[in-house]
């Protein structure tokens, strides 16, 4: 890890959840649930966020005994613990028809998340039965997404290809320009979603909840989407699996998602400091 001399006690934890929180198994290391558990017995909130829909973080929520406020949709929607809405951003109508179009004309898989719908053009995507699993998520397949894109939280677009995926990443980023907000989540997805729908934005409206100051958190992330959270924390952290740009954004660096990175990274420097 490297160095971290900090001094506000942290009285919030936000953390992404996959490559971060989970294993790539999606399982959850034996030592991140202790970690959890020293956060609750020292009075220390933790909350997730994550670019799956709210209802596919439910397990994880659920394992940790987590009931807490979290964000899903990198951003785009903020739930408490009772799932009602707190926060919701949507891509204007005009962006949304731009990156379903631009996606598919690049070949990729297109899928639509809506209110509490997922909406696929076809089952057989090389990802739908992956993401449906892994998120414990069920599907609706149509003829044409028009009807959701006027109030869609986020789009996504799958590929095995993954240099295509970074392509039409970088290319919606410039289609786009403030208009929406495109990143990719892993190697094979690249998620577009309201502007302001960063995690940045749902770490400082987790924060607003809460009731802390951004100085008092701790943000926890792997990948470029966890970028905007690690920016506006008191102390950000990057996984050891993470891009190179992921740690550089952050203050310090742990082991990996497949480690106990996580809950070292709780203990050295999340607990010492706390109130």
């Amino acid at each position: 890890m490297s160095g971290y001399t900090g001094t506000t006690p942290i009285r919030l934890v936000v953390s992404d959840i996959d490559g971060t929180l989970v294993r790539h198994d999606k399982t959850l290391h034996p030592e991140t649930i202790k970690a959890a558990q020293e956060l609750r017995d020292a009075g220390i909130v933790l909350c997730l966020v994550s670019s799956r829909p709210p209802r596919g973080m439910k397990m994880y929520l659920e394992a940790l005994g987590l009931k807490t406020p979290h964000a899903g949709f990198n951003g785009g929607e903020t739930v408490g613990a009772d799932e009602q809405i707190l926060d919701q951003l949507v891509i204007p109508g005009d962006a949304a028809r731009t990156a379903v179009a631009h996606m598919t004309a690049a070949g990729l898989d297109v899928w639509v998340f809506a209110g509490d719908g997922w909406y696929v053009k076809g089952g057989d995507g090389p990802y739908v039965a992956h993401e449906a699993e892994v998120t414990r998520n069920t599907f609706t397949v149509v003829d044409d997404f028009e009807p959701y894109l006027d109030s869609t939280n986020k789009i996504m677009s799958s590929s095995k290809e993954f240099d295509r995926v970074a392509r039409v990443e970088a290319e919606l980023q410039g289609l786009m320009g403030e208009v929406a907000s495109v990143n990719r989540s892993s190697p094979y997805y690249v998620d577009v979603t309201n502007v302001d729908a960063n995690k940045g934005h749902a770490a400082l409206a987790l924060a607003r909840i809460i009731g802390v100051s951004p100085e008092a958190m701790c943000c926890l992330g792997d990948m470029n989407v966890d970028v905007p959270m690690l920016k506006v924390a008191g102390l950000s952290v990057a996984m050891g699996n993470a891009a190179d740009s992921v740690k550089a954004a952050a203050m310090v660096v742990t082991g990996t998602n497949d480690e106990s990175g996580w809950a070292d990274a709780i203990r050295t420097y999340v607990l010492p400091k706390a109130p």
